[in-house]
């Protein structure tokens, strides 16, 4: 476990401050109307690739995940509304990482989040997450992480085809050297990443095609003392069918292509090959 600096405890402060700012604008908005949604699910893949960095060299593992959301609207204007997320993620594995490692056990992963956002006209949103990643079989140290993310939920095509474009910036803090790092490197690492998502409809059916590119603007993928700027891009194909009114099953697969850094974590393999399938639902 890492130890706190007032670094932290600033930083934190200052994002819980934002959230208790946030509130009274929801009481503000009494009058408008509010939504409260729940969201979870399960997915299964062959490989767990985060930002490009391979976590387990053997299959497979599962991600359960959960979210409550909370949204209030504002009728016309500039600003639309508020949006106030929090949740889990974790990832359960087999393998080297998982229940086939050193203390054989599953639960590699335990994420915390809580999400502050801001919608304006044309669907344009901004919201502010901090993030805890953290290991119940102790595979890795504790990671935290504030970021930014601006987007637009969709740019419409036509009546069936759409695109979301995304721009997020995350940031690590609390860190030593070799802990609390994606990395494993001496400094907190500052990632950039873009994404674009074609959505197409087809009755009940949905198809995506998400594409991104993850970058380090500032030692977020080091490797042998030194920073290299390109970590992976990837273009995925996504299906996703509903079903019972609230639940949906989906699937796909990505391709991503692998920078220096992130190949020498593959084991040297320039590219990887994910295929997944879940069932979530949302109500």
């Amino acid at each position: 476990m890492i130890t706190r600096s007032i670094f932290v405890r600033a930083s934190i402060g200052a994002w819980c401050l934002a959230l208790i700012c946030a509130i009274p604008a929801v009481a503000q908005t009494s009058g408008e109307p509010k939504s409260i949604a729940v969201a979870g699910g399960v997915d299964f893949l062959n490989q767990y690739m985060f930002r490009g960095v391979r976590q387990n060299a053997t299959p497979m593992a599962m991600w359960p995940f959960g979210d409550l959301g909370i949204a209030t609207h504002t009728r016309g204007g500039a600003f639309n509304g508020l949006d106030i997320h929090a949740g889990f993620w974790n990832s359960l594995q087999t393998g080297d990482t998982g229940s086939g490692g050193p203390t054989r056990q599953p639960w590699y992963e335990s994420d915390l989040y809580a999400t502050v956002g801001l919608r304006f006209a044309h669907d344009i949103r901004l919201g502010t997450t901090y993030r805890m990643y953290r290991s119940p079989n102790s595979m890795f140290t504790t990671v935290n992480e504030m970021s930014l993310r601006l987007s637009t939920q969709d740019i419409a095509l036509n009546q069936r085809a759409a695109l979301a474009p995304y721009v997020l910036a995350a940031f690590e803090f609390d860190t030593r050297p070799g802990m609390g790092q994606v990395d494993g490197g001496r400094k907190p690492g500052r990632y950039l990443e873009l994404g674009l998502t074609p959505r197409y409809s087809l009755s009940r059916i949905s198809f995506a095609i998400p594409a991104k590119v993850g970058l380090s603007v500032g030692n977020y993928y080091e490797l042998a003392g030194k920073d290299h700027p390109f970590g992976f891009a990837s273009v995925a194909a996504m299906i996703t069918v509903p079903f019972a009114g609230t639940l949906n099953v989906h699937g796909g697969v990505e391709y991503q292509r692998l920078g220096t850094t992130t190949k020498a974590f593959n084991g040297g393999e320039s590219s990887t090959t994910i295929a997944s399938i879940g069932v979530g639902f949302s109500r």
